[in-house]
């Protein structure tokens, strides 16, 4: 390489010295026998050295500007190797035995922005996962893709991905987070977008005022419904990886079932249920199932309640700690309306579903956690949103609806969530879903559950922070092998040989994964590995907001501002009277509804 490079820098000056002799000595009429074969530009060059040939006055012009010229393309060159090599990475060799672009065309320009449009959407190409390292063009999802994200602490989950993930969405958003850093950024947008904002933060975590609420017990029109919440409810309320009884969890969830549904049978604030579940010998909540449809209900709550009074006392504790977040006093103003002069709105998800609007599900973790309302709201707007597909043509959102489930492990345990990844891009509803770690997501749904959601996403990314061998080996062999070639060199008898042969290795190994490159400030350096349906993997560099378009950067950054410059919110709002009666219906119009 170095002699390649002397050889073309002398060649340049010999041409550079030819140029100017020739064109000097015809301007100031000198060196009249100077060989004009350009063939021969050689031999003038040893003939200016040799004192055979005049140097001409005007060549020494033409000579200084040849020598800025090269000057100025030269310091172009070394500054645009040095420009890359600032954005390089010890990971970026592996791209060029990754997907190309030819690969992923369905994800890129005029493709993503055909299937959007042949999913509803218009002037959009989907939503954006990051650039293809090799070839720098920007990735997309489309409308029906699942996406699972996985990547650790500070790695820039929420700036390379949720945030615009959230911005490009056509038509309404479900997003759980237990920071306020995503609402923040993308409220001022989807706000200018035109649909309503609702921000569900029963624990302060943004400091949001109780200006709306949500009845769960709306959700609750049947006892499958009643089931489904109280599972929710269960999901939400336990450790992450803890072994659940085998009897009392089961009875406990039951009888938190059947008072779910007297409770909504007889118009009874939520805050009933939670007290039920400290009385057992409390026999209203059989009586109202009694008086009702529903027998078998009844004679299962009544059964509870006429246990022995150690078992009974078992399953009771159990359907309290299920629902333990409703005795919490700053979560009462969310769940339960004020009084007959409560002029609140109250949330209703089917409409919702038919709106722009944003909501935004807001918990944190540990003790005192709003996780299980968390999930019950999600749950219940998302199935809204099932229910609409069911109804529309083809048996999908008109504009999809995106979902994205940010700590999902965290504050949005849904364990039925790999069940419903195999269908809902079908039906209009994307869902991403982000783990802090592989072990994370076999917490909440077992190593079986979650090897079932990894299969199910069409759109599998990694984005480096995590340290767990067995999810990176699984990472590192889905992404291949290559063939590496190898030269052995020998000496027989004086006599020096070469030896070739190729050399089958990872493409990226569990080290090289673990310490995967993350953005920095300045520096395109963060990097995710991409794994779609029907191609190889594919290597990407993330995008942050913030490296986006100037007008949007500008948006966001506004939306932050007035966010930072806001009022804040009092910690505790008016304190609920639960023996007041329950709004039933909602009081506010959707906005933008679909037809």
């Amino acid at each position: 390489m170095g002699v390649a490079w002397l050889a073309g820098g002398v060649l340049i000056v010999a041409l550079s010295i030819y140029g100017a002799v020739r064109v000097g000595s015809q301007v100031d009429g000198v060196n009249a026998g100077m060989s004009t074969d350009p063939s021969e530009f050689f031999s003038v060059v040893l003939d200016v050295f040799r004192g055979n040939l005049v140097w001409p006055a005007t060549a020494t012009l033409i000579g200084s500007g040849i020598g800025v010229v090269l000057a100025f393309f030269t310091v172009l060159v070394l500054m645009s190797k040095t420009a890359g090599k600032k954005h390089r990475t010890q990971v970026d060799w592996a791209a060029r035995h990754m997907a190309t672009s030819q690969e992923l065309s369905q994800m890129r320009g005029k493709e993503a922005k055909q299937k959007a449009e042949r999913l509803g959407v218009t002037d959009s190409f989907g939503i954006p996962v990051g650039a293809l390292l090799a070839g720098g063009q920007k990735l997309f999802c489309s409308f029906e893709d699942m996406s699972l994200l996985l990547a650790g602490p500070r790695v820039g989950k929420s700036t390379s991905f949720v945030i615009p993930a959230i911005i490009n969405a056509p038509g309404a958003v479900v997003t759980t987070s237990n920071k306020r850093d995503v609402l923040d950024a993308t409220r001022g947008i989807r706000k200018d977008a035109g649909g309503r904002v609702w921000v569900f933060d029963p624990q302060q975590v943004a400091v949001e005022p109780a200006s709306w609420w949500w009845n769960p017990l709306s959700y609750v029109t049947d006892d499958t419904k009643a089931a489904k919440l109280a599972q929710h409810f269960a999901s939400g309320s336990s450790e992450v990886g803890a072994r659940a009884d085998s009897h009392f969890e089961p009875s406990g969830r039951e009888l938190l079932a059947g008072f779910l549904l007297a409770a909504a049978i007889d118009n009874r604030p939520i805050t009933d249920v939670y007290e039920w579940t400290t009385k057992p010998g409390d026999e209203t909540a059989g009586d109202i199932l009694m008086a009702s449809e529903y027998a078998l209900m009844a004679k299962s709550v009544q059964g509870a309640t006429r246990l022995e009074h150690r078992e009974r006392g078992s399953v009771y504790s159990t359907a309290r700690r299920m629902a333990s977040c409703l005795k919490d006093s700053t979560t009462l103003p969310w769940v339960n309306t004020t009084g007959p002069a409560d002029k609140r709105p109250q949330f209703d998800p089917a409409r919702f579903v038919r709106s722009t609007g944003t909501l935004y599900s807001l918990s944190k973790e540990g003790a005192g956690s709003a996780g299980p309302l968390v999930l019950a709201l999600t749950a219940a707007t998302v199935e809204a949103a099932e229910e609409l597909a069911a109804l529309s043509p083809g048996g999908r959102l008109q504009t999809p609806m995106l979902g994205v489930l940010d700590e999902a492990a965290n504050v949005c345990r849904w364990r039925d969530l790999p069940d419903l990844y195999s269908h809902y891009g079908s039906r209009g509803i994307p869902i991403m879903s982000v783990f802090q770690s592989w072990s994370q997501g076999v917490g909440v749904f077992g190593k079986e559950g979650m090897l079932k959601l990894w299969s199910a996403a069409n759109i599998k990314l990694y984005a480096g922070g995590i340290a767990e061998p067995e999810f990176l080996g699984m990472v590192s062999d889905l992404i291949g092998s290559y063939d590496r070639e190898t030269t052995s060199a020998s000496m027989n008898k004086g006599v020096r040989s070469t030896t070739s042969a190729l050399k089958r290795e990872k493409i990226l190994d569990i080290a090289e994964l673990a310490t995967l490159p993350t953005p920095k400030k300045g520096r395109r350096t963060g990097r995710a590995i991409m794994m779609s349906s029907g191609a190889r993997a594919a290597m990407l560099r993330t995008v942050p907001w913030f490296d986006g378009p100037k007008p949007l950067v500008e948006k966001i950054n506004a939306s932050i501002k007035d966010q930072q410059n806001g009022t804040p919110a009092p910690a505790r709002s008016e304190p609920v009277r639960t023996g007041e009666p329950v709004l039933t219906s909602a009081t506010v119009s959707a906005e933008g509804e679909q037809s």
